[in-house]
């Protein structure tokens, strides 16, 4: 199983961005899925994550300009980020808890995304 995030890049502040992260291999199912982001010097922290139910949550930070979504047929999440800022510049990372052989938790590679102001 891999999880492959795409949708990076350089944008002003107050634009917008859409990353996607498509998970790949023998997936029976998939559970809460997430997005991480890490800014260079600080820890990783979790921007938003979509649990099986579709239910969401959300750092404070982003609420209000990002949208996470998941479309369960394409094994794909989504994360809308609109009214970017300076401070939402970091390398974005995609998790899911995926049933394959077992559940596990997995990572994907991580897309950067800069917000110039």
């Amino acid at each position: 199983v891999q999880l492959q995030a795409s949708g990076g890049g350089l944008v002003q502040a107050g634009g917008s961005l859409r990353l996607s992260c498509a998970a790949s291999g023998i997936i029976l199912g998939i559970n809460t899925m997430g997005w991480y982001r890490q800014a260079p010097g600080k820890q990783r922290e979790l921007v938003a994550r979509i649990l099986h139910d579709g239910s969401t949550n959300y750092a404070d930070s982003v609420k209000g300009r990002f949208t996470i979504s998941r479309d369960d047929a394409k094994n794909t999440m989504y994360l809308q980020m609109n009214n970017l800022k300076p401070d939402d510049t970091a390398v974005y990372y995609c998790n899911a808890d995926i049933w394959s052989m077992g559940l596990r938790n997995y990572w994907g590679q991580g897309t950067q995304v800069t917000v110039s102001s």
